[in-house]
């Protein structure tokens, strides 16, 4: 099985990596420092905005957003029910509420209408969150925060290099939070990055990201620098060093051809799967945006099939290929039960796509084959298991 193994996710590194990993150890300069700024100022340019902050990961990032704006106790802060645990929980850190939304009727996004519901005199904020890389209706939530005078920031955990109306996802919003996890489209290993093209935010996130020391704190034990520091507020340390920022500059080199080959593989999951009426294809957005295609969430019609997810998850794993399920909502687990009272039910359009989603393989490491037999692997369960007796035969 080990052998013939297709992982749900596996990291492409190459040569450029393990050389500029190399270059870092042999500098002997191993924490925050020349290497992280360079991947800040390439990052930059690459969404085409004017500030990024490299940090440890993309909770920090959305919590240094979120810090930015002055979220504090008493404030509310819109999140998507269909979301990963990070985007709630940096509001519960800086002592807001996180008010959780459903999604869009047949899609994974946040849903502006019932967004727009949910806002309070006490509503601060909306986090929108372009699941799966494919971005949210920013139009529409950028009308909505205008209307109420609330910040919109983007959690963009999934999608570089995603586009909406022609500009690059982390140019268009006030914040946008992007993840390098593991699993993401390009990788530090752990790490992540805010963007803005707000000078003022830009240097708040650079100071609370170390503890916040006024200053380039880095810098203190370079000859650049001096033993003299202040503590200005209350920081996080959520640094990125220059060892994660080296793989994260070799990775964004690569991050059009990486999109390109995810592109090529959705398109033949799509054109394989989506004539299969059992299936339900994931939303890849209108015209106006770009998918940036770091999942590929495929439904099932349970009403056509005689047995449900869980068991394809099951099967496909029986044949060797790895999945995932994006995500669990919110309101469904126990820490946002107990604290605030959400309760099954709440959010039925985010418990839908829950209950009926998998999400297949898709990486740039994968071959034709890969993909013919994760392909063939979902027609086999749906042959076997589908309630149409004339299809199931065949």
């Amino acid at each position: 099985m080990k052998d013939n193994w297709i992982p749900f996710h596996r990291p492409s590194i190459g040569p450029e990596e393990l050389l500029a990993v190399r270059e870092v150890l042999e500098s002997r300069w191993l924490t925050t420092g020349p290497v992280t700024q360079q991947f800040e100022r390439e990052f930059a340019e690459f969404v085409d905005c004017k500030y990024a902050v490299a940090v440890n990961s993309c909770t920090a990032a959305l919590h240094l957003a979120l810090d930015s704006i002055g979220i504090t106790a008493g404030d509310e802060v819109l999140v998507p029910s269909y979301t990963f645990a990070a985007t709630a929980e940096v509001v519960v850190y800086l002592g807001a509420r996180p008010v959780l939304c459903d999604s869009l009727p047949g899609g994974f996004n946040i849903d502006p209408a019932d967004a727009s519901s949910r806002i309070t005199p006490k509503t601060r904020a909306i986090i929108a969150v372009h699941i799966a890389g494919e971005p949210c209706n920013l139009e529409a939530l950028r009308q909505l925060a205008e209307r109420h005078s609330i910040h919109l920031i983007e959690d963009a955990a999934h999608a570089l290099p995603a586009s909406y109306a022609g500009r690059r996802v982390g140019s268009i919003s006030e914040l946008t939070a992007f993840s390098f996890y593991a699993t993401k489209t390009i990788t530090t290993g752990e790490g992540g990055m805010l963007t803005t093209n707000d000078e003022t935010r830009a240097r708040r996130a650079s100071m609370m990201r170390l503890h916040g020391i006024s200053g380039d704190a880095w810098k203190r034990y370079s000859n650049q620098g001096s033993w003299y520091y202040e503590i200005v507020d209350a920081g996080l340390k959520a640094n990125m060093p220059d060892l994660l920022a080296a793989l994260g500059l070799a990775q964004l080199k690569k991050a059009e051809a990486f999109h390109l080959r995810r592109r090529e593989i959705a398109d033949l999951y799509l054109r394989r799967l989506s004539r299969i009426e059992e299936l339900e294809m994931p939303p890849t957005g209108d015209v106006n945006v770009t998918h940036s295609w770091h999942l590929f969430i495929l439904r099932l019609r349970p009403e056509m099939l005689a047995t449900g997810r869980n068991d394809l998850i099951h099967q496909l794993k029986q044949a060797g290929v790895g999945t995932s399920v994006h995500f669990i909502p919110l309101h469904l687990h126990p820490y946002y039960r107990e604290r605030y009272g959400y309760r099954s039910g709440d959010f039925p359009n985010a418990e839908d796509a829950f209950t009926r989603c998998v999400s297949l393989p898709i990486y740039p490491d994968m071959n034709e084959a890969d993909v013919e037999r994760v392909t063939a692997s979902v027609e086999q369960f749906v042959q076997k298991n589908c309630r149409r007796m004339s299809i199931c035969a065949s």
